[in-house]
C-alpha cells in the first residue's frame, strides 16, 4: 500500500511558502481560505491540461447542444472540465487583465467544479487579491515548478496527504482544532485491514462492486485509503464511496477528490449528519468513521430527539448519548446504515474515545446503546490505540469493530478486546500532539491478532454477557419513633436513607448474590424489583491491569540516602 513520502512534506513545503505573498493583505490564520482553493484549482488545471485543446475544440463544436455536458466529460477523460481558453499558464500572458480573465477562467468549470468554488467562498478574495495587486503574482507562482501538480508528478493519493498537510499547517497557524478535519493515514489503514479482513468475495472476485460510508468524512481520507487498499488487492474490485461533511472546506476538497479520482462526486454530501442525514434509508457495504467526540450536540437536539421518537424507523432507536458529547450519535448512524444480512450485511470501524466504554449508568442512554449492541451480538472486538498519535488529542482512543455477520462464526456471542496501546514507534518530531506512529509492522501485527481470534497478553475473548449487569435497588425498613417497622398495607416502607444499590453481573443468579453479598450484613434488607435495571459497560482497562508489587522499603531509602548525599556534594560546591 502506498504510503507517505518525502516529496509530500517537500511539495506541502512549497505551496506553504507561496502564502509568504498573501502577508499585509491577508492575516496568517487567513492563509488557507485563498491557498487552499488555488491549490485545488491548479490541481484540476494540471490534469486537464493534456486534453485542454481538444475541449476547446469540442466545445465549438457542441455548446448549443443539450447534451454538451457528456460529450465534454468525455473530450476531456475526467467527471469535469473547462471551456475558458485560459489556462494558469496562459493567464500569465496578460498581467493587466488577471482579474477579469481569471474569472473568465473560473467560470469555464463544469457546474460541478462550480459547487466547489461557491463552498469555499472564494470570489470575494479575488476582489480583494487584485484590488491588492498580488492576485497576478500568487497566481504565478503556481505556475513555477513549485506549483506543479501534474498526475505525472503527484499521485491522487499523495495529493490527498498534500491538501491534509496544508490544512494542518493552516490550522496549527490559527490554533484551530486541525485533528477534527483528517485522521492518521496509518490509524485508517489498520482500520481498513481489519474492515475487508476475510472478505474473500471481495478481496479476489472479479468486477464485484461495494458500497462504502462515513458519515464524517472530511477530507475524504478515509474513503481514499480505502479504495486504494482494496484496488492494490483486487484490481477489478470497485468500492463506491459516500460520504458526508459538515465543514465547507473540507466538504469541498472532498468532493475536488472524488471528481480527480473519477468516482461519482454527488455521493459527497455536504450538511450536520446528525440533524439532516443525506443518506436516509440507505445502506452500505462498510462504514468508518472518526467522529468527532467530546462534542455537543445541543444544536441539533431538537431534530435528533424528533427522529429518536420515531424508535428503530429512525436511527437513534437505542437511546441518546449527554447533550454534551454527540460521538454515540454518529455510532448509531453507522449501525443504521448497515444492510441486512440477507443482502449481505455490513461492516463497520469507527474511532471513539474511552467514554462510550463505560459513561452512563443502568438505564441511561450511553448504557442502552451498549446494550442494544451487544445483545444483538454486533460487537466484534474493540482495539485500544496507543496515545499520542492523533494530531489534536493525547488521549486514549479505541477502534469498535461492528458486524452483523457473526451468526455461525467463532465470533458469534463474543467480543475480542485488543490492547494494542504498546506498539507504536516514537516520532523523530512531533506534529502537533502526534508523538507516535503505529509502523507497518505493527499494524500487521495487529491486524493479525485480530484474526486469529486467540487469547494472549495483549488479547482478551469475553462472551457478550461479561460486560452486562444488573443494577438492583436494596431497601432497608423505615422505623418510627417507637421502633417499630412503618407498614403500608401491611408491607414494610423503606427508608430512603438507607437504600442502596449493587450491580450484580449477568452471569450470576440475583437471589444468591444477594444472599452471599447482601443478607449477612443486613438482614432485615430485600430488593425492589420494580427498580431493576439491566446496564453494560466495557471497563477495558481493568481486564489488562497488572498488579506490580510496591517497591521494598529498604530499597526506596538507599535511593533516598544516595539523592541525599549526591545533592550535599552539589551544595557545597556552590557555596564553597
Amino acid at each position: 500500500m502506498a504510503t507517505r513520502s518525502g516529496k509530500i512534506d517537500q511539495k506541502a513545503d512549497l505551496i506553504w511558502a507561496i502564502a509568504d505573498k498573501l502577508t499585509g493583505v491577508y492575516k496568517p490564520h487567513e492563509y488557507g481560505e485563498v491557498i487552499l482553493p488555488i491549490t485545488v484549482m491548479r490541481r484540476f488545471d494540471c490534469i486537464l491540461s493534456d486534453t485542454k485543446d481538444a475541449v476547446l475544440s469540442k466545445y465549438e463544436e457542441v455548446k448549443d447542444l443539450p447534451m454538451k455536458d457528456v460529450l465534454l466529460r468525455k473530450a476531456s477523460g475526467y467527471e469535469f472540465y473547462n471551456t475558458s481558453k485560459y489556462t494558469f499558464e496562459r493567464l500569465m500572458d496578460d498581467p493587466d487583465h488577471i482579474e477579469e480573465n481569471f474569472r473568465d477562467y473560473l467560470n469555464g468549470f463544469s457546474d460541478n467544479v462550480q459547487d466547489i468554488l461557491e463552498k469555499f467562498k472564494f470570489d470575494g478574495h479575488i476582489t480583494t487579491m487584485a484590488n491588492k495587486g498580488i492576485l497576478y503574482i500568487v497566481l504565478k507562482e503556481f505556475t513555477t515548478d513549485k506549483g506543479n501538480l501534474h498526475p505525472d508528478e503527484i499521485s491522487n493519493l499523495e495529493m490527498g496527504y498534500i491538501f491534509e498537510e496544508i490544512i494542518r499547517r493552516f490550522s496549527e497557524a490559527h490554533n484551530e482544532d486541525a485533528g477534527q478535519h483528517y485522521t492518521p493515514r496509518e490509524v485508517i489503514q489498520l482500520m481498513v485491514n481489519i474492515l475487508f479482513y476475510d472478505d474473500n468475495d471481495v478481496l479476489s472476485g472479479n468486477n464485484v462492486a461495494k458500497t462504502i460510508y462515513d458519515p464524517a468524512c472530511g477530507t475524504g481520507g478515509m474513503l481514499s485509503v480505502a479504495e486504494e487498499y482494496l484496488h492494490a488487492l483486487n484490481a477489478s474490485a470497485e468500492l463506491i464511496p459516500f460520504g458526508q461533511e459538515i465543514n465547507d472546506q473540507t466538504f469541498a476538497i472532498c468532493k475536488a477528490d472524488m471528481l480527480i479520482k473519477g468516482n461519482n462526486s454527488d455521493f459527497i454530501k455536504d450538511g450536520n449528519t446528525l440533524s439532516d442525514d443525506q443518506f436516509k434509508g440507505q445502506t452500505f457495504d462498510y462504514i468508518l468513521s472518526n467522529p468527532p467526540f467530546g462534542r455537543e450536540w445541543k444544536n441539533e437536539k431538537a431534530k435528533v430527539e424528533e427522529e429518536a421518537k420515531l424508535g428503530f424507523g429512525g436511527r437513534f432507536g437505542a437511546g441518546l448519548p449527554t447533550s454534551s458529547d454527540g460521538q454515540m450519535l454518529f455510532l448509531m448512524t453507522a449501525m443504521s446504515k448497515m444492510k441486512d444480512i440477507n443482502q449481505g450485511g455490513s461492516r463497520i470501524a469507527i474511532i471513539h474515545n474511552g467514554s462510550p466504554l463505560f459513561t452512563g449508568d443502568a438505564g441511561s442512554g450511553p448504557s442502552n446503546i451498549r446494550k442494544y449492541i451487544l445483545e444483538n451480538d454486533l460487537l466484534e472486538a474493540i482495539i485500544a490505540l496507543p496515545n499520542n498519535i492523533f494530531y489534536n488529542t493525547g488521549i486514549a482512543t479505541y477502534i469498535w469493530v461492528l458486524s452483523n455477520k457473526k451468526a455461525g462464526t467463532i465470533r458469534e456471542g463474543k467480543v475480542q478486546l485488543i490492547n494494542a496501546n504498546e506498539l507504536y514507534v516514537k516520532r523523530r518530531k512531533a506534529l502537533g500532539n502526534k508523538r507516535n506512529d503505529i509502523s507497518e509492522e505493527d499494524i500487521d501485527k495487529i491486524t493479525q491478532i485480530y484474526g486469529d481470534f486467540k487469547e494472549s497478553e495483549i488479547s482478551k475473548i469475553y462472551d457478550n454477557a461479561d460486560f452486562g449487569y444488573t443494577k438492583i435497588t436494596v431497601e432497608r425498613p423505615l422505623y418510627d419513633e417507637e421502633g417499630n417497622p412503618v407498614l403500608k398495607k401491611g408491607k414494610p416502607q423503606p427508608d430512603t436513607s438507607l437504600r442502596d444499590t449493587e450491580n450484580v453481573p449477568l452471569k450470576e443468579d440475583i437471589k444468591a448474590y444477594f444472599e452471599r453479598e447482601v443478607l449477612p450484613f443486613a438482614p432485615d434488607a430485600w430488593i425492589d424489583e420494580k427498580k431493576s435495571k439491566v446496564g453494560y459497560e466495557i471497563p477495558f482497562t481493568r481486564y489488562f491491569y497488572k498488579y506490580e508489587a510496591p517497591r521494598p522499603s529498604n530499597e526506596i531509602m538507599a535511593e533516598i540516602r544516595g539523592l541525599e548525599k549526591e545533592l550535599s556534594g552539589s551544595l557545597e560546591e556552590v557555596f564553597v
